[in-house]
């Protein structure tokens, strides 16, 4: 679908201009807009070297391991089909723990385990069973409680004043998409059509092999880890009280100056990301890690993703950018969407990134790159389109690795509830974002 999506931006942009008169403006923005999506690229290295790194001395110090065992009842509750000792309980456990804190890379494997597992479970071969579709449901619309570190890098390489603002709009949008699409499984399996039936079975495939992956006992506390000590102990809750006590006298002057609304609001703005840094440092220093030698280890992978995206940014930033330029874009498919999203304050330049967010990602974050360029990333528009890009997963892609990896040909209705997440998320992030920032 990109394949085609990309090739008809390009395509159309130069039969457009060629009759509109814009040839030499489309070849002009062709250079500048892969000039700066290298320099895009460049500045928001600095924010996921360092947010990585960060990330880093939390997971080290057990953060995704505490998170996965507190996950754990509530996924034998949803799942109570799955045996709480089956290999796919703790994949999934894994996996979302992983989803939570942002880090896809790292939650793709569990899925893929997972799938594989619940597969094995399936009494009807090829047709996804109930554990699968909620599964499946819940991962491509997953609640991130971490800030989306690539667009909040975006902004600060941008020139935002406050890069981290979408942070609890993003927050209150992946939780609409979540309860929504968990909802919609709930109600769409109910209807006699999704009802799951046997299929006839296909050849087996060359190769098969599930994803070798070392998973951890979620139900038990994590074994070997030694305690932290006194003179931690002591250090964490020294800087817990002396925030604490920063926060409520902050909180109070807020109050004193604003209506409660506004106290609030302002302190969402101000306080997530120094507690989130003061929060993974924390958990470090009471797991009893070399912090700055795994901040550095982190920080790593941050250069390599910010090397990875580089293809993608320039391909999908240079269509669009010569879309813009040939001026197909204002002239037809804004005045066309105007109408139908105005009334329901949505600025119609942010829905061609939202249409593309669940076919592809990397799509997807070049449109808001080029979006958040075009419009400032502290204007309305800027701050929506960061938000959407956060508030859902890439739904078709997710749906055909994974269903791909299981081998199921019938969804049932996982289609249709993630869809439902990915709309509800949708209007999760509009109103969010009319509430912070009008």
């Amino acid at each position: 679908m990109l394949n085609w999506i990309w090739l008809g931006l390009v395509l159309g942009s130069i039969v457009y201009a060629a009759f509109t008169g814009r040839l030499e403006d489309l070849q002009t923005a062709l250079f500048d807009s892969a000039k700066s999506a290298v320099t895009l690229v460049i500045g928001l290295v600095g924010v996921m070297v360092f947010f990585l790194g960060l990330l880093r001395i939390a997971f080290d110090g057990g953060l995704r391991d505490a998170i996965a065992r507190l996950l754990a009842p509530l996924l034998r509750r949803l799942f109570p089909e799955v045996p709480p000792d089956h290999p796919a309980m703790s994949a999934m456990v894994m996996n979302m723990a992983s989803n939570m804190f942002g880090m896809g890379n790292a939650a793709t494997p569990f899925g893929l385990k997972a799938m594989v597992e619940l597969g094995r479970l399936n009494r009807h071969s090829g047709s996804a069973s109930n554990a699968m579709v909620l599964f499946l449901a819940i991962n491509t619309s997953a609640i991130t409680i971490l800030p989306p570190l690539g667009t909040i890098g975006v902004r600060a390489a941008a020139g935002s004043a406050d890069p981290f603002s979408i942070w609890i709009p993003t927050l209150i949008a992946t939780t609409c998409s979540t309860t929504a699409a968990v909802l919609a499984y709930y109600a769409l399996s109910r209807l006699p059509i999704f009802r799951q039936k046997d299929l006839p079975p296909e050849p087996e495939p060359a190769a098969a092999t599930p994803p070798a992956l070392d998973l951890p006992d979620v139900s038990v506390a994590e074994a070997g880890r030694p305690p932290m000590g006194n003179g931690r102990a002591a250090l964490v809750g020294v800087v817990v009280l002396a925030l604490g006590a920063a926060l409520v006298l902050d909180f109070a002057s807020l109050l004193g100056t604003g209506t409660l609304g506004d106290a609030l609001k302002a302190t969402a703005r101000r306080w997530p990301l120094p507690l989130l840094i003061v929060g993974c440092l924390l958990v470090g220093v009471a797991g009893r890690v070399r912090v700055y030698d795994s901040m550095v280890e982190g920080a790593k992978e941050g250069l390599e993703v910010a090397a990875r995206i580089v293809p993608y940014l320039v391909a999908i930033l240079v269509a669009v950018g010569m879309f813009r330029a040939s001026g197909a874009l204002d002239d037809l498919l804004i005045p066309l969407l105007e109408p139908i999203m105005s009334p329901i304050g949505v600025p119609s330049e942010v829905l061609p990134m939202a249409l593309l967010r669940p076919l592809s990602g990397s799509g997807a974050f070049g449109i808001m790159s080029e979006i958040v360029a075009t419009h400032g990333p502290d204007s309305f528009i800027g701050l929506l389109t960061c938000t959407l890009q956060g508030s859902t997963e890439t739904t078709f892609y997710v749906l055909a690795l994974y269903l791909g990896a299981a081998r199921i040909r019938d969804a049932r209705h996982t289609l249709l509830a993630c869809l439902t997440g990915d709309v509800a998320g949708f209007f999760g992030a509009v109103v969010a974002c009319h509430w912070f920032f009008g």
